[in-house]
């Protein structure tokens, strides 16, 4: 029967401590006191443990009165009490790496890790509910990218580790999306949203979209260029032949790497380019800037200013928002793996849509584009030439509701099945009234950039 039935396990912090922190320890103190609780009840080792070091402690007290010199007990408990042993590791993981691994009595395994440690870009840390807000908005046009090797990683694996974990690590790769690594790994896509998840909240790796040669990329402004810095050491030594500056300035203005690509050289020369660029994006030297697109309809002579009154294109554009998590279904395999998505307003038939058609669809479709936009704005672009072919006003119209700069050029792809190629015929021919942008995908930049 256990004998010490009442204990607390106590983490001394700041009074103005993060309350994020706070609870992180919090949850950390609980694992440990659960841990305690077990093995007490088992074989009384909180009691044994405690016994230890209050007889270490009165023999010191009684040396410190003979002697006259008072002498600290814990450099004596140290190496007699497993416990004593054990907290102190904890102490010192949470303030060198964040993370903990202890094996309570030899027997239980308490894991846990400090975000606010393991998640740090320069000198700032990811706020861990902005870390979750991201891993939810993850898609299966995302990549998972491993920050260290495939054997370091099996290696820090404890015995009973999930055998999915093992076999993602194994068939992960920066040129597959999450949806390729579930058919080669032969998992369901909503238990490689969760692995992914487990692997980057432990800082083993971070989201990005899948390398390609239409990826453009550049130099992140938090970068360390110093041309002897350690990165610079681990480069050349990774590398022989190239060194980190000269390849850094290369990507001083955004640039894609099918600019890299040259016809004359070997492919063992591609596959070293793309190794160098996913060895930078481990250490957050780059960042990848995405294609969005805006519907500006200039104002017209009667009305030279935006109108208080006129509701913004986001609050009048129908369709739901596909950036949500609320937007994908996990629930079914069927929702899990077949995740193309399209607007409930719109479908993907080719009927000719003809301003005064008479026939259902063309009505339905061209009420929708009233509803969505102004008078003024459904005659400049009824105006464009390329809205004369049918077919490209259907598609104009269909893709009305990713026109806002939420949604970027390989998130469409994705939801409505579309080649790149398709997308940007279509913004030229109506480059009068779109806006096309380039900036970081919000869901993926917090692993690239510290967060204003």
């Amino acid at each position: 029967m256990p004998t010490m039935i009442l204990f607390n396990v106590v983490f001394a912090l700041r009074a103005n401590a993060d309350p994020s922190v706070i609870s992180c320890m919090h949850n950390l103190s609980r694992r440990i006191a659960i841990a305690l609780q077990h093995e007490e009840r088992r074989c009384q080792y909180l009691t044994r443990e405690a016994k230890l070091m209050l007889a270490v402690q009165d023999e010191i007290t009684t040396m410190t009165e003979t002697d006259g010199s008072p002498q600290s007990p814990f450099r004596q408990i140290l190496p007699k009490c497993k416990l004593a042993r054990d907290l102190k590791e904890a102490y010192d993981s949470l303030c060198t790496t964040g993370v903990v691994r202890l094996h309570i009595n030899n027997w239980l395994e308490v894991s846990f890790c400090l975000p606010h440690k393991i998640h740090r870009i320069g000198g700032n840390y990811i706020p861990p509910e902005a870390l979750e807000r991201s891993l939810k908005a993850i898609r299966p046009y995302h990549a998972l990218l491993l920050l260290e090797s495939e054997k370091a990683l099996l290696t820090q694996l404890p015995l009973d580790c999930s055998p999915a974990m093992v076999r993602l690590i194994k068939t992960c790769s920066a040129v597959k999306n999450l949806q390729q690594l579930a058919q080669d790994a032969d998992l369901a896509l909503l238990q490689i949203f969760q692995i992914a998840a487990h692997l980057v909240y432990w800082g083993k790796a971070i989201i990005i979209y899948p390398l390609c040669e239409n990826n453009v990329y550049m130099l992140s402004p938090h970068a360390n260029i110093c041309l002897y810095s350690p990165l610079a050491e681990q480069f050349a030594q990774q590398f022989p032949g190239h060194d980190l500056p000269s390849m850094l300035a290369k990507f001083s203005l955004p640039v894609s790497l099918a600019e890299f690509r040259n016809p004359l050289e070997a492919p063992a020369q591609e596959a070293q380019l793309i190794q160098m660029v996913v060895w930078m994006l481990q250490r957050r030297l780059l960042i990848q800037l995405h294609t969005y697109v805006c519907l500006l309809v200039p104002p017209s002579e009667d009305e030279p200013g935006f109108r208080d009154e006129d509701p913004p294109l986001a609050a009048r554009v129908g369709g739901r928002s596909l950036s949500t998590p609320s937007a994908l279904s996990f629930g079914s395999p069927t929702s899990s793996d077949d995740m193309t998505l399209t607007s409930p307003s719109m479908d993907n038939s080719s009927a000719e849509l003809l301003p005064g058609g008479d026939s259902p669809l063309n009505k339905r479709m061209t009420e929708t584009l009233l509803a969505s936009l102004s008078e003024h704005e459904r005659q400049v672009i009824l105006n464009i030439p390329a809205a004369q072919n049918p077919e490209d006003l259907r598609m104009f119209a269909r893709l009305l509701h990713y026109f806002r700069g939420h949604h970027h050029l390989e998130e469409i792809m994705y939801n409505e099945n579309m080649r790149r190629s398709q997308l940007k015929t279509l913004f030229d021919k109506f480059r009068s009234v779109l806006v096309v942008t380039n900036h970081e995908d919000p869901i993926i930049s917090i692993f690239q950039s510290p967060m204003e």
